[in-house]
């Protein structure tokens, strides 16, 4: 011990690695009352470390080449040692990392997490998003197959509605006037550095969130609360260290994801379709277009507003604008709503209406994105568009209309 004592003192005067286990662990009071809808923020970092291990040990048998990354993946697994386990856990990894994040988002939604002092804490967050779509993006075209050539080609091309600038910014885009191995070779690059960028994002995120305090079920903030408890004379009364108790409390939460993450990944790593697509399995071939081209799921809600707004004299504009406004809408979440509380448990009954229906217009646009066009399903994309931007542009007239319950002075359990 006292060997142990004199190291860690040799540390600390050359690093702050006590300090900051202390400000950031030990030492970093948590509200006592965290639930469920918690520990998915631990679950994204646990993800996105994933994603990076498993992705750079990929890379070192992937070949960014149009003739040779579709034979490069099928080598992976089937000839790499262990190959087919880290490709499967790099794929359906993606899937996890976007429904953790999702319900993460969802959680700030419920329980006020933009609002006052969090609202660059939101941003930063909404950022990350913006950085994961990105490299997702730049990723699914690196199997080299049918969808992902071709929805590569699709989304690409949508920068081309952009007046005086698209064509020339598509171009700029893809390095050539179609998809080849110039873009196939620029996007491979771009998907490798983004993660460790998004981590870097990450590492932001939480330095901005110990500065303002995480928020709680009940949206009242530990500080202001009595002080004095038996951790220390300085600690939040409704607070507690987040080491042991949420340390712990996150290891559970892990061996659940991790039963679950492992049940895909060795039982149905495909998700009916979902997480790898069929046409996926067969090599790009620009000569032959798949029946239905779609994104990947977690694009499809964002795919399907696309679709379901109208050209204006022949041009996607319209309907590029409106994809593009669905997820800038988030950054200005925090001055949007109006309420005097911050938590779904103390709103009235108008916003918890409207968050149940955002929650279900969400869901049926990715359904929707997934499917054919037609005309039923593009006249409920419509209504699902028009339901969905109304949430947010609504915002300050029934957050503010709508009856409140009394907030508690200090946090409930």
């Amino acid at each position: 011990m006292s060997m142990m004592n004199s190291m860690v003192e040799w540390i600390d005067q050359r690093f702050p690695m006590t300090k900051v286990w202390n400000e950031h662990l030990a030492q970093y009071y948590a509200p006592k009352n965290f639930n469920f809808w918690y520990f998915f923020g631990s679950l994204a970092m646990l993800v996105l470390v994933n994603q990076i291990l498993t992705g750079v040990w990929l890379a070192m048998s992937y070949k960014p080449d149009a003739t040779l990354a579709f034979s490069s993946v099928e080598y992976i697994m089937r000839d790499t040692n262990w190959g087919w386990l880290i490709r499967y856990m790099h794929s359906v990894g993606a899937s996890a990392f976007f429904i953790v994040v999702y319900l993460h988002m969802f959680r700030g939604l419920m329980y006020g997490s933009y609002r006052k002092p969090r609202e660059l804490l939101w941003i930063i967050g909404v950022i990350i998003y913006l950085a994961m779509m990105a490299t997702a993006f730049f990723g699914y075209l690196l199997p080299w197959g049918q969808m992902s050539y071709w929805g590569a080609q699709v989304i690409v091309n949508l920068f081309s509605a952009i007046p005086v600038i698209g064509d020339d910014l598509s171009v700029w885009i893809r390095g050539d006037y179609v998809i080849s191995d110039v873009t196939l070779n620029r996007f491979f690059a771009l998907h490798f550095l983004l993660p460790f960028i998004l981590a870097a994002l990450v590492f932001v995120h939480i330095v901005a969130l110990h500065k303002v305090g995480s928020n709680n079920p009940d949206g009242i903030e530990i500080k202001k609360g009595p002080k004095g408890n038996r951790w220390s004379d300085k600690a939040p009364a409704d607070g507690i260290p987040f080491h042991p108790y949420y340390s712990v409390k996150d290891i559970v939460g892990v061996a659940g994801f991790l039963f679950l993450f492992a049940a895909v990944i060795f039982f149905k790593p495909g998700f009916f379709g979902f997480f790898l697509e069929h046409p996926n399995f067969e090599p790009a071939n620009p000569l032959k277009t798949p029946l239905h081209i779609a994104p990947v799921w977690y694009f499809t809600p964002f795919y399907a507003i696309l679709r379901a707004v109208p050209s204006m004299a022949g041009s996607a504009l319209p309907g590029v604008v409106a994809m593009f406004a669905s997820i800038l809408v988030f950054f200005f979440l925090p001055w949007l709503d109006r309420s005097p509380v911050k938590s779904i448990r103390y709103k009235g009954p108008i916003s918890k209406a409207m968050l149940a229906m955002f929650v279900v217009v969400f869901l049926v646009l990715g359904y929707l994105g997934t499917q054919p066009p037609s005309p039923v399903k593009t006249l409920i994309a419509q209504i699902s568009t028009a339901l969905y931007f109304a949430f947010f542009l609504l915002m300050p007239i029934y957050s503010k209309l709508d009856k409140t319950k009394p907030v508690p002075e200090r946090v409930t359990k």
